[in-house]
C-alpha cells in the first residue's frame, strides 16, 4: 500500500478549502469551546449542573460537552462563559509580513486647498 504524497501549508483548515474567515471563526470556537471544556472539567460540573448553571436545554449542554462544534455558535460560547464566571479577550495582530508604513498624514483645515 503507497502512502499518498500530500504538501500541507501548516493549517488543516486551510487545506480543507475554508477561507481565511471562516478558518478563523473555526479557530476561536474551538479556542472558546476547548477553554469551557477544561473549566467545566476542572470545576467537575455534571450535565445536569451544566443545564441550570448555562440555563440551557440538555441536548444544547450535551453538543457542548461532546465538541459539537458545528451546533453552537460563538456567542453561545460566549454566553457559557459568562455563565462560568470565565473572562474572555480577542486580540487580533497585524499580518508577520506587515510593511511599517508611515501613517498617513492629515491635513488641517487651515492647510486645505478649496478649489
Amino acid at each position: 500500500m503507497s502512502k499518498s504524497n500530500h504538501i500541507t501549508t501548516g493549517d488543516v483548515l486551510d487545506d480543507l478549502g475554508f477561507s481565511r474567515s471562516e478558518a478563523s471563526a473555526l479557530k476561536i470556537k474551538a479556542s472558546i469551546m476547548e477553554a469551557i471544556l477544561a473549566e467545566i472539567d476542572r470545576r467537575g460540573f455534571t450535565q445536569r449542573q451544566l443545564v441550570d448553571l448555562l440555563d440551557e436545554y440538555q441536548p444544547n449542554v450535551s453538543n457542548l460537552l461532546h465538541g459539537r462544534i458545528s451546533r453552537v455558535s460563538i456567542e453561545k460560547l460566549l454566553g457559557y462563559a459568562d455563565r462560568l464566571r470565565m473572562h474572555s479577550r480577542i486580540e487580533l495582530r497585524p499580518p508577520a509580513r506587515a510593511s511599517r508604513r508611515k501613517p498617513a498624514k492629515h491635513t488641517s483645515r487651515k492647510d486645505a486647498v478649496y478649489a
